[in-house]
């Protein structure tokens, strides 16, 4: 699925905007971008805070299931392997990033707005970790980087009901650290990335090494695990049952097989 990276600078802070039209399906491709400007703005002395953003009313609807970086197919394993692979890139990095979240953030889409180290959201978003509705376990260390975010019991609850959680819900339970009108979303995410590009950057890189001084390698850890459950469950019945059921846009039904 044919995608587009820019980056463009407001002062200290240093955006990454991606496209992929109409629902910024994520491929390892497009990752791989994403982490190459992150490295990119790592680099650069004059970006002290990362604003990650989406084009069109989906944040992201979740892995590229059906383009030429794919995860289905004879390659679907080793793809999702390259995927992760990019998806530490993402997590591994210097500066503070925050993520604009329009609309939809689900399935692989929600692992990179948790890849985030803040979210801000309009009341059109929605979060949720699908996988369980495809038959499959989740990956891109949501099972790591949920539970962080929003707690052991909440987590557990969105990865075993695929539910959708809607973008005041997600508020409360510190899934969105803020919430604004859509129309204010581009210029408070703004606003929000300067209230931390304003401070002392050698301060900054200092104490987000020492936040998030475990996070780089807990989430490759957790992604190889994920790798592993995902590639039992890849070659089930309801797997494929569940990845044809939202194509064909109708509930699976699963035999546990």
């Amino acid at each position: 699925m044919p995608f587009e990276v820019t980056t463009r600078k407001h002062g200290h802070v240093g955006e990454i905007h991606f496209s992929a039209p109409p629902h910024n399906f994520a491929s390892s491709g497009m990752l791989c971008a994403i982490a190459d400007a992150i490295y990119e703005m790592d680099t650069d002395d004059g970006i002290r805070c990362i604003l990650l953003t989406a084009e069109g009313k989906v944040f992201c609807g979740g892995a590229d299931l059906a383009g030429a970086d794919a995860v289905q197919g004879a390659d679907g394993m080793s793809e999702i392997a390259l995927f992760y692979e990019n998806a530490g890139r993402i997590m591994n990095r210097k500066k503070v990033m925050i993520a604009a979240v329009q609309g939809a953030a689900i399935g692989a889409g929600l692992g990179l707005a948790l890849a985030a180290d803040f979210r801000i959201a309009s009341p059109a978003a929605r979060f949720s970790a699908n996988f369980v509705k495809l038959g499959f376990h989740p990956g891109f260390a949501i099972t790591y980087t949920l539970p962080r975010a929003v707690g052991e019991q909440k987590a557990s609850w969105m990865m075993l009901s695929g539910n959708r959680i809607k973008a005041e819900e997600a508020e409360k339970w510190g899934l969105a650290d803020r919430l604004v009108a859509a129309e204010e979303l581009s210029a408070e995410a703004l606003v929000m990335a300067e209230e931390i590009a304003c401070n002392a950057p050698l301060a900054l890189l200092a104490i987000r090494k020492t936040l998030a001084s475990e996070v780089g390698g807990k989430a490759a850890e957790t992604m190889r695990h994920e790798h592993t459950e995902q590639t039992k469950l890849k070659g089930t019945a309801d797997y494929a049952e569940g990845v044809a059921a939202v194509f064909e846009r109708r509930t699976a039904n699963f035999a546990g097989r």
